[in-house]
């Protein structure tokens, strides 16, 4: 027994690993829950599937963070993909590997994964409490030493050797993320990155989307284009919906398409219809198919090229007319027609809100925690992690596996009484 006592405030993915981990170093540990159970938003991580992890190298993972992934390289080196995996393993948790390298329960039951979790640290003497927001942090001399519940419950003090903060962050706020921890920092003297939601749907003008509302387009290329500047691309999939783009494409660039817009910049979305053929082989498609096919309508030509709910879109925005046939067709039209087949565009004109949003960008200031031990360069024994901090990446696992290792560092690091020159000062 280290004869320290750990207080861990939110019991998410970091909360109970941070919880689980302490207590297994020795420590007492409490574990305070705000909601009224413990793990809510991970319940719904992956779709209700619980992508956990992914299977890239350590290299390539820390790089689907963008610049602030060198932060994670410590928390990784002590446990990573494959620990996490073994950990699950350990607890009746067994794991696939699916499309992408990601990495889900076999069950394909996040649900699996909270009970497995909470399960594992009330057996071994976890003192969780749910119902319990915590007010405030609670300093002296430099060094946490509790923390203080909402006078709206008890208001009763919690004392503590170390106080770990893993209350996530903003997005789906209705599981309980709702910020708080950047209260909690900020009020003992914790830089806040702005915080902004990320990996969520976009907003369009006009009303191309809503006509489209629930096509799902397969293999395509789009472009993010800023003040038009090109600013990115990806190749896969994407939605539309009744307010504008959705899908896996729109959520890996609507972080830049969030802060371009707050920005004030101009932004665009350019849709390659056809990214297998460049102009001049789409052209040369074209005529083969006006040749063979000219006695056809324009309007029954374009079931060979396009869905059927995109083929009045690409009649109004190229202005060909739907019953003109195909050997009337001029070459000014034809190249109307390919020019759009590459560059299917629509005006971003905003995104959706934290309640949409997967993950929140911005957070603690990462400049403000040592990575060897997630402990707070400006409070002793104080130490976050998860979603709280400036840390977010693409979807695939990788959130995931930064809570479950910023967790599993806290709490092990919360637990152990501190060494001489063990945080930088």
């Amino acid at each position: 027994m280290t004869n320290r006592r750990v207080i861990v405030v939110g019991a998410g993915a970091a909360g109970l690993m941070a919880a689980g981990q302490a207590i297994e170093m020795g420590a007492e540990t409490l574990l305070l829950e705000k909601m009224n159970r413990p793990g809510r938003k991970l319940r719904i991580t992956g779709k209700g599937r619980c992508n956990l992890t992914n299977v890239v190298p350590l290299p390539k993972f820390i790089e689907r963070f963008g610049p602030n992934g060198r932060f994670l390289r410590q928390a990784f080196s002590r446990f990573f993909a494959p620990d996490l995996v073994a950990f699950f393993e350990s607890l009746g948790v067994p794991t696939d590997t699916e499309r992408g390298g990601r990495i889900f329960t076999a069950s394909s039951q996040a649900q699996d994964v909270v009970d497995a979790l909470v399960h594992w640290v009330t057996k071994q003497g976890v003192d969780l409490r749910t119902s319990a927001p915590v007010e405030r942090l609670l300093v002296e001399e430099g060094g946490v030493t509790g923390v203080q519940l909402s006078q709206a419950t008890s208001g009763q003090i919690h004392r503590a050797d170390a106080v770990i903060v893993a209350t996530g962050g903003a997005s789906y706020p209705g599981t309980g993320s709702t910020g708080d921890g950047y209260r909690l920092a900020s009020a003992v003297g914790h830089a806040i990155i702005p915080i902004r939601p990320a990996l969520v749907p976009l907003e369009t003008a006009g009303d191309v989307a809503p006509r489209l509302q629930g096509l799902s387009l397969r293999n395509v290329a789009i472009t993010l284009w800023v003040d038009e500047k090109k600013q990115a691309d990806a190749f896969g999939e994407m939605l539309f919906t009744h307010f504008g783009l959705s899908g896996p494409m729109i959520l890996y660039l609507s972080k830049q398409v969030v802060d371009a817009l707050h920005a004030d910049q101009r932004v665009r979305i350019s849709i390659d219809l056809k990214p297998g053929l460049d102009p001049k082989k789409l052209d040369q498609r074209l005529l083969r198919d006006l040749d063979r096919y000219g006695k056809q309508q324009f309007h029954n030509l374009l079931k060979r090229l396009l869905p059927s709910s995109l083929i009045p879109v690409c009649i109004d925005l190229t202005g060909i007319p739907a019953d003109k046939v195909g050997h009337q067709i001029t070459a000014k039209e034809r190249d109307r027609l390919r020019t759009w087949l590459k560059d299917f565009s629509l005006e971003v004109t905003g995104h959706r809100g934290f309640d949409e949003a997967i993950v929140t960008a911005g957070g603690v200031d990462l400049r403000e925690i040592d990575p060897r031990t997630m402990g707070s360069r400006l409070v002793d024994g104080l130490h976050f992690a998860g979603e709280v901090l400036d840390l977010d990446a693409n979807t695939g696992g990788f959130n995931l596996q930064a809570a479950f290792s910023t967790g599993w560092l806290a709490g092990r690091a919360a637990a152990s009484p501190p060494q001489k020159g063990e945080t930088d000062p």
